[in-house]
């Protein structure tokens, strides 16, 4: 660039005129995040997944409609919310779990475990305030149950 190039456009920009800048606002306030209900269910079914103790989710209903559901092609995306409701509001989220504990746990224990690790992973990861967590224990898995179909090759008992 020649000299002369150079002098002209620092001549222009000492002569622009200077334009008040608006005030920007911080990132954060520039727009609007809106988490979906399902999603938090999906964190919170994770979250309690991973606690000891828990066997599965929703009453016998529930499971036996999802076992259903599991068997179709594509029909696994609702296992991860089945048993989990929530209620998402804009600051706050609510959590109710229908739970399954194994036999032989503490189920007290195991729903003031699944209650701390749901709200911690729903705050973490969304940012929104967890008011409550509901915990109903709807069945104890025995070791001796199946959660397949029965066995019909099995020989029965009585003849």
């Amino acid at each position: 660039m020649s000299s002369n190039t150079a002098t002209t456009r620092q001549s222009d920009e000492q002569h622009a005129p200077v334009l008040p800048s608006a005030p920007v606002a911080p990132p954060v306030e520039r727009g609007r995040t809106a988490i979906a209900d399902q999603v938090v269910g999906k964190i919170a079914g994770m979250a309690a997944r991973e606690v000891e103790g828990v066997h599965s989710f929703g009453g016998s209903l529930t499971r036996a409609i999802g076992a259903v559901r599991d068997r179709v092609p594509g029909g696994r995306a609702g296992t991860m919310t089945r048993g989990v409701k929530v209620e998402v509001g804009e600051k706050q989220a609510a959590v109710d779990l229908d739970l399954v504990v194994e036999y032989g746990f503490a189920i007290a224990e195991v729903a003031a475990q699944v209650r701390e690790e749901v709200i911690e992973a729903v705050e973490r990861m969304t940012g929104l305030q967890v008011v409550e967590v509901n915990i109903n224990v709807v069945d104890v898995h025995l070791p001796d149950d199946s959660d397949d179909e029965e066995d019909t090759t099995a020989s029965p008992r009585v003849r």
